[in-house]
């Protein structure tokens, strides 16, 4: 009778061992990534995420990523991590839009999360962006307080995320502007150059080189890497960088805008292990942490910092009255009436450009 009640118990405990181990187990949490973790801009600050999520949660996650997932061999890479049992998987450029619906339908009890597009599904796929657009609104705010009144931009695809990034820039510079009572061109504050490219350091080069040659006061990158802050630099121009804090590499850049995907992935996996998580369309801004202002450049006064701080601690109390009416189009068209805001759907398919920008957008 002993041997039977130490043999069941035995059993017992392997069983229990058996139902416990998941428990124990490390979410499994996959990443598609544009291009190097090294390129100084769209996908260092994807990994820069990657690597706080690590830090933050630690052993309850297992992490991998795969550099240079482009639309042609998207499909592969995100089916490639279903079937190795990953729980979450991150594709984190509009590229891979489509392909991550193919999979995720093929795959309904693996969670994926797309960044930057507007499709989703209502059973495990969801998209997530951040409102960079008010960071930038601070940055031209900035530029203005200090008198920068002929700026030059070097912008990327002509669709709507670069778009209201440079209309908020803008609004914001004609703000500062006025404030500091520095007399301008309405028409002409910001003219904007297209690279028709996310990146291409030969023409963000040449662009910012020919902006600075032709007169403009300050240099705004907006590509993913920080070529055209660096060519400002080298022609004494200040820049204003973009992505990730450009100053080790341009020293001029008065501040930059940064992505700040850590805290979405750290948020996003808790809810799956919480068993919280549903497909949704997220767009964070400084209220939630998703963006975030460099460290000024010891040349920007404190007087201008401080009213630069102030406007962000509005938007991090969830206040965003930047695409607030009166705003007048290129042509001096009403495009927002007083008395009303620009709704999200507004600013998601914004296709044109505030009075002060000189310049078009192309076909």
């Amino acid at each position: 009778m002993a041997k039977r009640l130490v043999l069941l118990l035995v059993v017992l405990l392997s069983v229990g061992l058996v139902f416990s181990a998941p428990c124990f187990a490390k979410m499994k949490v996959a990443f598609a990534l544009l291009w190097t973790i090294d390129d100084m801009g769209w996908t260092t600050a994807h990994y820069r995420g990657i690597q706080y999520l690590k830090k933050e949660l630690g052993d309850k996650v297992e992490v991998s990523y795969t550099e240079k997932v482009l639309a042609a061999n998207a499909e592969q890479v995100l089916r490639g991590y279903a079937k190795a049992g990953y729980k979450i998987i991150f594709a984190t450029t509009f590229e891979h839009m489509d392909p991550c619906l193919i999979v995720a339908r093929d795959f309904p009890n693996v969670i994926f999360e797309h960044c930057s597009g507007y499709k989703k599904n209502d059973t495990n796929m969801g998209n997530y962006f951040v409102r960079m657009y008010q960071a930038e609104y601070l940055a031209g705010y900035m530029a203005g307080l200090m008198g920068y009144k002929n700026v030059g931009t070097v912008a990327t695809q002509p669709i709507p995320e670069p778009i209201r990034g440079i209309n908020a820039f803008t609004i914001g510079l004609k703000k500062g502007l006025k404030e500091a009572h520095v007399p301008y061109n309405p028409q002409k504050v910001n003219t904007v150059v297209w690279l028709k490219s996310w990146r291409d350091a030969t023409n963000e080069t040449l662009l910012a080189e020919t902006l600075a040659s032709r007169g403009h006061d300050l240099i705004r990158q907006m590509a993913d890497t920080p070529d055209s802050s660096i060519a400002a630099c080298r022609k004494g121009v200040p820049a204003v960088g973009y992505g990730i804090d450009v100053s080790a590499q341009a020293p001029c850049a008065l501040v930059s805008t940064e992505w700040n995907w850590g805290v979405y992935y750290v948020d996003t996996v808790k809810r799956v292990l919480a068993g919280t998580w549903k497909p949704a369309a997220d767009w964070w801004g400084f209220d939630k942490k998703g963006i975030k202002l460099s460290p000024f450049n010891a040349s920007v006064p404190e007087k201008v910092r401080k009213k630069v701080l102030a406007e962000k601690a509005f938007l991090e109390k969830g206040i965003d009255n930047i695409f607030a009416g009166p705003i007048k189009d290129q042509s001096g068209r009403i495009r927002i009436p007083e008395g009303r805001k620009a709704s999200d759907q507004d600013l998601l398919t914004m296709r044109w450009l505030v009075q002060g920008v000189s310049g078009k957008i192309p076909d």
